[in-house]
């Protein structure tokens, strides 16, 4: 809550409607019982007005309650457990606004069923328990959901990198050099940039940015390739052209003091993707690469190199071009990593522009299916090398394909891992349309799964381990299939009792 007033009107509310919903009493039967408005006393139980002396007494007298039931902060056991979350800074730190969710409909949620709404929570702390999700899991989830919402397209910001780009004679294009951004940073916005050796200091020495707002100074890893360092700069205008005060100060991630910090981060990186790669130049070659009627690795990594030599800014980029012009608005984009001398693979940042694609990252330590080609190309990935292929994934147990555009590459910025980005459009009649070598010959249709833990594919011939969670659920089926058995045999008079038989 946002003070200890609002939190003690909050609790008010609370405990009033409570002691009204007792009595089965609506609010006009309220207000006809003590006199005052029935729209007063619907802004008491939001939490929105804290009566004065008198009118609680006549509350309690109403109510046949004692004054201290209604004052006292001290929530029952079927509100105990909001009591933490109202003087926390829940209300804070979850974007409900976001999401069009006022913070007196959800109280209201709240007291209309405390039990049910206690148990769910509870529930919901449980799972994040198990699934390991912390804050900062919870916070990004909460902002991919937020990119989903909008297509992951911010017509506004792509409006103000254009304008950024036309005031200060900037082309977009790959030949935009790190050396005009950083004249923009000292000029314009008065930062003093420094190349640093940050590996003296130890573990700083994967860390590619550390920004000194008191003194606006951006100390940047001398290990930074150009596309790197580009981007950060790009990165860093962005902050300051879309006015962003509550951000984080180091790249890559280390800490986070609030959703907005999150929030403002990725409004910023979208900025930098915008003013780097130029949304109309990407849609024109993007249709043009679509139009082929043969599926070639080298045309799209040619595609990649006439913006960027950085896959991974590329592929993001896509995911606004392809929703906001094309409108293929079913894709999703993954980012997967596979350490040094592991065979784990890891999914770093996903992003699904609707809910229904199957491959989301999970934190249960379960396999990812290898048949996937993002997961073929990490594991044939020589040093040195980019790699590129794609394939048409049916997901066997969803019955839905995809086509999936994967390039792997080592990560240059860490210890021999290697990263994969994918991007994967739902095939349907829509998209069938408009990519004309979903048909080609050297694209081949490969059955795949989620997790080999929940895979059906019998003969599979790279499983990491056995279908337990898929097994449970079949046991269950089984289950479910013999009592319906029985059920039917009691109402057809076939079942007679086992000492009969």
């Amino acid at each position: 809550m946002n003070s200890e007033s609002d939190f003690i009107k909050t609790v008010f509310g609370l405990k009033l409607k409570q002691q009204r919903q007792k009595k089965n009493w609506s609010l006009q039967d309220l207000a006809v019982k003590t006199g005052l408005s029935k729209s007063y006393l619907n802004e008491i139980e939001n939490g929105k007005k804290y009566p004065k002396h008198d009118k609680i007494i006549q509350l309690s007298e109403a109510l046949n309650c004692t004054f201290d039931d209604l004052v006292s902060t001290k929530l029952d056991k079927s509100l105990a457990p909001f009591n933490e979350i109202l003087q926390s800074d829940f209300f804070k730190e979850i974007p409900l606004g976001l999401f069009g969710i006022n913070k007196n409909n959800l109280i209201s949620i709240i007291s209309d069923a405390p039990k049910k709404v206690t148990a769910f929570i509870n529930a919901l702390i449980e799972i994040s328990q198990n699934y390991n999700l912390g804050k900062e899991r919870f916070y990004f989830a909460v902002l991919r959901s937020f990119q989903e919402l909008y297509d992951n397209y911010f017509p506004e910001i792509e409006e103000k990198a254009v304008l950024f780009a036309e005031e200060n004679q900037i082309e977009i294009n790959k030949n935009l050099k790190a050396e005009v951004l950083e004249q923009i940073l000292t000029e314009r916005f008065r930062y003093t940039i420094q190349s640093e050796d940050f590996e003296k200091y130890g573990t700083l020495e994967h860390l590619r940015s550390l920004f000194i707002p008191e003194k606006k100074l951006l100390l940047l890893n001398k290990k930074l390739e150009k596309d790197q360092k580009t981007f950060i700069l790009a990165k860093e205008i962005g902050f300051n052209v879309l006015e962003l005060k509550n951000r984080p100060n180091t790249y890559s991630w280390l800490d986070f003091g609030s959703f907005e910090e999150i929030l403002n981060n990725f409004y910023a990186s979208y900025f930098a993707g915008a003013l780097l790669i130029s949304k109309d130049q990407a849609l024109e070659k993007a249709s043009e690469f679509f139009q082929q009627n043969n599926w070639e690795p080298e045309s799209f990594e040619n595609l990649i190199e006439n913006f960027t030599n950085s896959p991974e800014t590329f592929y993001y980029r896509l995911t606004n071009v392809l929703s906001s012009e094309l409108g293929i608005k079913d894709l999703f984009y993954l980012c997967l990593v596979k350490k040094k001398d592991s065979d784990k693979i890891q999914i770093l940042k996903e992003l699904h522009l609707n809910h229904q694609q199957a491959p989301h990252a999970n934190a249960t330590n379960e396999h990812y299916c290898r048949r996937w080609i993002a997961v073929k190309n990490l594991a044939h990935l020589k040093e040195n090398e980019t790699l590129t292929d794609a394939q048409i994934s049916h997901y066997k147990d969803q019955g839905v394909s995809y086509l999936v555009i994967s390039t792997s590459q080592k990560n240059p910025f860490s210890d021999g891992s290697n990263r994969s980005y994918c991007l994967g459009i739902l095939l349907n009649s829509q998209t069938i349309k408009k990519i004309n070598f979903v048909k080609s010959p050297t694209l081949k249709t490969i059955n795949v799964g989620v997790t080999c833990e929940t895979c059906s594919i019998a003969d599979c011939e790279v499983r990491q381990a056995p279908p337990i969670r898929l097994e449970k659920e079949h046991f269950n089926l089984d289950m479910k299939n013999s009592i319906e058995r029985i059920r039917k045999d009691i109402e057809t008079g076939s079942w007679k009792p086992a000492d009969e038989g």
